[in-house]
């Protein structure tokens, strides 16, 4: 814990302003002010009731990857896009970025991964629900839809799988809307989120840190435009290969629709 003397902390703050003064403050907070781990779990179980008594979501997002070079450098992968769905079977998401411009299509029936740089995509049986279709791309295909974890009709048993440790943060701005920050730890991961106040608690922001891999490189994606019932943005959920785009194989998706740039090749 940390702690100052009373004449050492008025030291300190006197020469300091603004919020330099405040991250003083905050660093010497005693115990009582600290995350309660109960008003945070609670916090994200609201979320996640929500998020799954909503039939209809749209929302944009704007994402970043990162990668650790083989010198411990740390590189961002920007990416931005849309994702729309509307339970329980149907399924939409455009991402583009410097190194991926891709749209998946699902209907309840097929999943479809259109790789429109290349002009090519993928077919893959897929019979059942939006979840069901996340964890097959997880599990089958190596590959998650953006934010696919926060929008799970169970998200709250999913994120806190593992979980050994709780932080509720107080308050943060996220895009101009006032949330709660919530920050949790795993094993393999840390993670954070933050969560929109009132009666609409969405996910404004999702940050996950690899703590395994050389260099802690993070995922996040922080959403906005988020939108429910009539005001969805709607897509299409069955594709119309209006490109006249080639299909290929599964066993080609890593090499034909990458999701790093051509000129990055994978570690051990």
């Amino acid at each position: 814990m940390f702690w100052m003397s009373k004449n050492l902390l008025t030291s300190v703050t006197g020469k300091l302003s603004g919020p330099a003064a405040i991250l003083v403050l905050g660093l010497i907070a005693p115990a009582e002010t600290l995350a309660d781990e109960a008003d945070a779990r609670s916090i994200l179980k609201s979320m996640s009731d929500y998020v799954a008594s909503q039939d209809a979501i749209s929302f944009g997002f704007d994402a970043n990857l990162e990668v650790v070079t083989k010198d411990g450098q740390r590189l961002a992968l920007a990416s931005s896009g849309t994702v729309s769905l509307n339970r329980p079977e149907n399924f939409h998401t455009a991402r583009a970025g410097g190194f991926a411009d891709i749209e998946t299509f699902f209907d309840g029936k097929t999943l479809t991964l259109l790789g429109k740089t290349a002009n090519v995509y993928v077919q893959v049986d897929a019979p059942g629900s939006v979840d069901d279709l996340v964890e097959m791309m997880e599990t089958k295909l190596d590959r998650s839809p953006p934010a696919a974890h926060l929008i799970l009709s169970n998200s709250y048993d999913q994120l806190m799988q593992g979980v050994t440790n709780v932080k509720d943060l107080g308050s943060g701005v996220i895009g101009g809307v006032e949330c709660d920050f919530l920050a949790f730890r795993a094993d393999e991961v840390d993670w954070q989120i933050w969560i929109a106040h009132g009666d609409k608690p969405y996910p404004c922001r999702y940050v996950v840190t690899s703590k395994k891999i050389a260099g802690a490189p993070q995922y996040s994606i922080q959403i906005n435009n988020w939108a429910t019932g009539s005001d969805v943005i709607t897509e299409e959920f069955t594709f119309e290969n209006t490109t006249d785009a080639t299909q290929i194989d599964v066993a080609d998706l890593r090499s034909k629709m990458s999701e790093l740039p051509g000129h990055f090749k994978t570690g051990e």
